[in-house]
C-alpha cells in the first residue's frame, strides 16, 4: 500500500472518531482509538462559561480526569468558556458545541514557555491555547469556535523575544483529528502540528491574521473540505531550518489536501518551505479553489544552507484567480532566512525533483509560472504541466531545469512569450524564447563553532 493511500484512509479511519452519537450517547459503535467512558461537563467542575470568569482550571481538571481514566469526552455547550493554555492527554475527546466558544485569555503568563518550534528551529516561547504533546488518539470537534485573544499582538514578543502562542498546537502526537469547528487567530499561527502522525483536519473554518495550518515535520496528513480566509500562507507544509532540521532529519511526507477553498492576503494560498532541511515528499492537493492570493498562489520554496529534498509534488484539478502576482512561483535560491547554522556547500543545496501540474484552471492571473529562482548546480529534475488552461498576463519563464514536459497548456497570454527557457531540457519546449540566465548564488559556508543539537545562537543549552 502506498504512503499516500495510507494518507486517505487515515480520513475514513481516523475522522470515524467525530462520527459519534449525540453527546451523552456515546461513541459510534465502529473500533475507534477513543471510546469515551466518561462524559465531563466543565461547569460541574465549576466553570463559569461567561467569557468573563477565567475557566482553566477546571477545563484543564476534566480533561486531566479523562486521559488518566483512559479515555473520555470533555463538553464545552451554551457559553463562552475563558481559559488560558489547557493541555489534551490521551484518548481524550475536547468537544465544543455549536453555540459554544473556547476563548483564549489575554494574558500572556496564561500561557506557559515551554520549547516551541518557530520558523523551523526550537526555541522558548509561549506554547498554544489549546495543546498536546506525547500523547496518541485526540479529538477537537463540535461545530463551536476557539477564538484567539484579540489583546495579544504581533507575532513574537517585543520585549522578551519569545514566540506568542498559536491557537492549536500539537507535538509528537499519534492520532489527531480535528473537525467541523471554526477558529479565529490573531497575529500568530493558526494550527501548528509538530512531528505527528496520522492527522486529519476535517471541515474547518479557519479564520486568522496569519498562517492556517502549518504542517511541520509530520506524517501521513489529510487536509479535507477547509475554508480558509488567512493573511498569510492558508497551509504552509515545514520541516525544521539549518543544521538543526537537518540532524534531526525529519520530513514532512504523505500529506493529501482535497476539496479546500482559499483566500490568502498576505503570501500564499499553499506554501511549500521555505524551512525545508528535514525534507518534504509526497504532496498530493486534489480538488481546491484558490480565489485570492497576495503573491503566487501556490509557491515552494528554500535556498541553499537548508538542504534535504522537497520531491514528489503533486497538484491537479485546481481552479485558481485573484491571485496578486500570479498561478506558481519556485524559488530555490533565497527565500527566507538563511540560519545562523546552515548545512554547508553543495549538500546544502536542496535536491528538488519530481513536481506536476494538471488539470489546472487559470483565470487572469498575471503570471503563469515563474521558475528561475533554480541553482544551476542542482537543476530541478522533473517537472509536469499538463491541461492547464485559462488566460495570463504572462507566460511561463524556466532555468536550470531536466525531464521536463509540458502538454495541453492552452492558456491565452496577453503579452511576451508563452515560453521563455534557459538551459532546461525536455519535452514541449519548442518555439521558447531565450531567457537570461539565472546568476549562480555564493556558496554557503558553516559555521563556526560547529552546530551540535542543543545549541542555539553559538552557545550550549
Amino acid at each position: 500500500m502506498s504512503a499516500n493511500r495510507r494518507a486517505v484512509l487515515a480520513l475514513a479511519g481516523l475522522s470515524t472518531l467525530v462520527a459519534a452519537t449525540p453527546a451523552g450517547a456515546g461513541a459510534a459503535k465502529s473500533s475507534l482509538p477513543v471510546k469515551p467512558t466518561l462524559r465531563i461537563d466543565p461547569r460541574e467542575l465549576g466553570a463559569a462559561g461567561d467569557g468573563l470568569a477565567k475557566d482553566t482550571h477546571a477545563i484543564q481538571l476534566a480533561l486531566d480526569r479523562c486521559a488518566v481514566f483512559g479515555g473520555g469526552e470533555v463538553v464545552l455547550a451554551g457559553g463562552t468558556f475563558l481559559t488560558g493554555a489547557i493541555r489534551i492527554g490521551a484518548n481524550t475527546i475536547l468537544r465544543i458545541e455549536e453555540g459554544a466558544t473556547l476563548l483564549g485569555s489575554p494574558d500572556l503568563a496564561d500561557y506557559p514557555i515551554v520549547q516551541v518550534r518557530w520558523e523551523g528551529r526550537w526555541v522558548p516561547g509561549y506554547i498554544g491555547l489549546v495543546w498536546a504533546q506525547g500523547a496518541r488518539n485526540i479529538v477537537i470537534t463540535g461545530k463551536g469556535a476557539i477564538v484567539a485573544a484579540e489583546a495579544i499582538k504581533g507575532r513574537v514578543q517585543k520585549e522578551t523575544g519569545l514566540r506568542h502562542p498559536a491557537l492549536l498546537e500539537f507535538v509528537d502526537v499519534q492520532g489527531l483529528v480535528v473537525a467541523d469547528l471554526k477558529t479565529q487567530q490573531n497575529d500568530m499561527w493558526s494550527i501548528h502540528p509538530v512531528y505527528c502522525d496520522d492527522v486529519v483536519f476535517h471541515n474547518l473554518v479557519v479564520n486568522g491574521r496569519a498562517d492556517g495550518i502549518d504542517v511541520d515535520s509530520c506524517r501521513r496528513v489529510v487536509i479535507d473540505r477547509c475554508d480558509f480566509d488567512t493573511v498569510d500562507d492558508c497551509i504552509s507544509l515545514k520541516s525544521g531550518r539549518g543544521m538543526e532540521g537537518s540532524l534531526i532529519a525529519r520530513p514532512t511526507e504523505d500529506v493529501v489536501i482535497t476539496d479546500c477553498t482559499f483566500k490568502d492576503h498576505r503570501w500564499a494560498c499553499i506554501g511549500i518551505g521555505s524551512e525545508t532541511s528535514g525534507g518534504i515528499r509526497r504532496v498530493r492537493v486534489e480538488r481546491c479553489r484558490m480565489l485570492s492570493a497576495y503573491t503566487f498562489a501556490v509557491y515552494i520554496k528554500s535556498r541553499p544552507g537548508r538542504g534535504a529534498f522537497i520531491e514528489d509534488i503533486v497538484m491537479r484539478d485546481l481552479e485558481v484567480s485573484g491571485a496578486r502576482d500570479g498561478f506558481l512561483r519556485l524559488n530555490f535560491l533565497d527565500s527566507g532566512k538563511q540560519d545562523p547554522f546552515p548545512v554547508a556547500g553543495f549538500d546544502g543545496i536542496p535536491t528538488v525533483r519530481d513536481i506536476t501540474f494538471e488539470r489546472i484552471k487559470v483565470a487572469d492571473v498575471p503570471v503563469l509560472v515563474e521558475a528561475v529562482n533554480i541553482h544551476p548546480d542542482k537543476p530541478l529534475d522533473g517537472f509536469t504541466l499538463k491541461d492547464i488552461t485559462g488566460s495570463a498576463g504572462r507566460g511561463i519563464a524556466l532555468v536550470n531545469m531536466k525531464n521536463v514536459t509540458l502538454k495541453g497548456v492552452d492558456v491565452a497570454i496577453a503579452e511576451g512569450p508563452k515560453l521563455a527557457i534557459n538551459s532546461v531540457i525536455g519535452r514541449g519546449l519548442e518555439g521558447a524564447a531565450p531567457l537570461s540566465p539565472t546568476a549562480r548564488p555564493a556558496d554557503v559556508m558553516a559555521a563556526e563553532p560547529p552546530y551540535r543539537l542543543g545549541m542555539t545562537s553559538g552557545k550550549p543549552n
